[in-house]
């Protein structure tokens, strides 16, 4: 369990330790263009990985529920997190997500950082989401892993 708290509380220092570059400008101008991009993506992170420190928390100090045979979740999950910020990103920009209903021309990034944020909390009903934009726009079946839950 050490390993895994030490692993996360590292990975959660990379990831804001990346978004501190990205706000005071450090950037090289490829990154520049794609700031947002890359905010979205270590957003995802952050929330992956306060995720599983409060499943560390949850499981083995609440309900004292601890097994090893989990760990690998805890250190693939804060990636998977990464990867769902980053998609988050895509389909907003692409349209296919809405955070409202008419555009405004004068809105900020903070939308897409929040929907990151929150993609990287909640992967599962993230791509749960995603998948229903899938079927909905172009008749491809859910998951069997969807269909389950």
């Amino acid at each position: 369990m050490k390993k895994v708290i030490a692993y996360l509380l590292v990975f959660l220092a990379l990831v804001t330790f990346g978004i501190g570059q990205l706000y005071l400008g450090y950037n090289a101008p490829t990154v520049e263009k794609y700031r947002l991009f890359f905010m979205c993506v270590l957003l995802g992170g952050i929330g992956g990985s306060l995720y599983c420190l409060r499943g560390v928390y949850l499981n083995y100090s609440v309900k004292g529920t601890w097994s090893a045979q989990w760990e690998p979740w805890y250190y693939i999950r804060p990636i998977v997190s990464l990867m769902c910020g980053g998609i988050s990103f895509v389909f907003l920009k692409s349209g296919l997500l809405l955070l409202e209903a008419a555009s405004k021309p004068d809105s900020s990034e903070l939308g897409f950082m929040a929907l990151a944020l929150i993609a990287g909390l909640n992967v599962d009903k993230f791509i749960s989401k995603i998948e229903d934009i899938a079927q909905a726009s172009w008749g491809i079946e859910k998951s069997r892993v969807s269909k389950e839950s």
